[in-house]
């Protein structure tokens, strides 16, 4: 849960197309106590694009690779502090839901939420 309310922690992951990464990382983490998980893609064309709504709500964002990360520092003013902006550096050479992006995401991910949801 966020620190300041009683809502879920909303945790935030962003790829550049929003298919196949990021969508793998809301369903791996859309049911953890606590979490309200959502996906996002940089590229306007993506399902679900990345809006300055969704990273100034974002409790966590993790971007898959630097740019990602560099584009939402650069481009959005209002979001979470950087130490709540993290890259995985997870290539985009994985498909949707493939297990060995499962493990690296929950390796990577779990560690940093699931001190900060309360459960």
């Amino acid at each position: 849960m966020s620190p300041d309310s009683k809502k879920p922690l909303l945790v935030l992951f962003v790829c550049t197309a929003n298919k196949l990464r990021s969508p793998t990382a809301e369903d791996v983490f859309k049911d953890y106590p606590g979490i309200q998980a959502v996906s996002a893609g940089t590229d306007a064309s993506a399902p679900r694009p990345l809006t300055k709504e969704l990273v100034a709500s974002a409790d966590w964002i993790f971007a898959m690779e630097t740019h990602h990360r560099e584009r939402i520092r650069k481009k959005y003013k209002q979001r979470p502090p950087d130490n709540r902006i993290i890259t995985l550096h997870i290539p985009d050479e994985y498909e949707r839901g493939d297990p060995e992006l499962v493990a690296l995401l929950k390796e990577k991910v779990e560690p940093r939420i699931q001190d900060s949801a309360v459960q």
